[in-house]
């Protein structure tokens, strides 16, 4: 399985971002997909999952302000970041749960205050 993310940038504190996450491969093995975010010098840590069944679990940190979702039909999953704050700055990751655990490159959000 192949995982390519995009959609990272820079925004002022309070924007919007879209992020993206397209699978490819054998994708017929992944039952769980999601997002994980490291700060500098701070651990990976989960920011969303969803599921193959659509059930989602969010971080704390993001709940009510991030939605991610899931197109089975184009083998992608998305993670909608609203009102951003700077502590929302990282490199962001998209990961899939199947046969193995699977990672995909790494995308900037940096949220200026």
């Amino acid at each position: 399985v192949q995982l390519q993310a995009c959609g990272g940038g820079l925004v002022q504190a309070g924007g919007s971002l879209r992020l993206s996450c397209e699978a490819s491969g054998s994708i017929f093995s992944i039952n769980v997909m999601g997002w994980y975010r490291q700060a500098p010098g701070k651990q990976r840590e989960l920011v969303a999952t969803i599921t193959s069944g659509g059930s989602t679990a969010y971080a704390d940190s993001v709940k009510g302000r991030f939605t991610i979702s899931r197109d089975s039909a184009k083998n992608t999953v998305s993670l909608l970041m609203n009102s951003l704050k700077p502590e929302d700055t990282a490199v962001y990751y998209c990961k899939a749960n199947g046969d193995f655990r699977y990672w995909g490159q790494g995308t900037q959000v940096t949220v200026s205050s």
